[in-house]
């Protein structure tokens, strides 16, 4: 009985005394904190990734993360951006680092299109510029611009997450979206 009373009052926990239970090792603290984020870090994941085989290993890799650094968090209260940026981290390099399989003996199906190497190579450049430009950026035109066009957060959850207003969150957006325009213009 204490058990369960001790799990509704975690799960009506905020973000900052969650964080902070699971950085010194309170579990289902950090259950709470799965249960919370898990769903929000797939679709982001998802949306990365551009397909679900990988959704999973790179959540689960997040929080593996996030379970091992929880300690380091400086801002307990912005568990959720922390958790998001960690889980963009890894399904970015997820993306990096796939490579074409092609084998020799399927000669004779022509290559898709996509799987051109000429094509492969130009959106391999293109993400890495667009990744290069992305760390260019100052801290919190990037932050507002992965969670908005990455992520799909509305300005109100943007200023939320990062304690701005949404005339702040507006403008950084503004700056990182001309920004982008102008560094990514040779792609257009």
């Amino acid at each position: 009985m204490a058990s369960e009373y001790r799990d509704r009052r975690l799960d009506a926990a905020d973000d900052r005394t969650l964080a902070g239970r699971s950085a010194d090792g309170d579990t289902e603290a950090f259950r709470v904190l799965v249960l919370r984020y898990g769903g929000l870090m797939r679709g982001y994941a998802h949306r990365i990734l551009g397909s679900s085989m990988e959704v999973d290993d790179v959540v689960q890799d997040a929080f593996v993360t996030a379970w091992q650094q929880l300690p380091e968090l400086e801002n307990p209260a912005a568990v959720k951006g922390w958790l998001m940026r960690i889980v963009s981290h890894k399904a970015i390099d997820r993306v990096r680092a796939r490579r074409p399989h092609l084998d020799i003996d399927d000669h004779d199906q022509p290559a898709p299109e996509v799987m051109a190497p000429a094509h492969v190579a130009e959106t391999r450049s293109q993400v890495e510029d667009l990744s290069a430009a992305l760390d260019e950026l100052p801290d919190g035109q990037r932050q507002c611009w992965v969670l908005r066009e990455v992520a799909g957060y509305s300005y109100e959850e943007i200023a939320s997450e990062l304690g701005l207003s949404p005339s702040t969150v507006r403008g950084l957006l503004a700056r990182a979206r001309k920004y982008l325009i102008v560094r990514m213009g040779a792609w257009r």
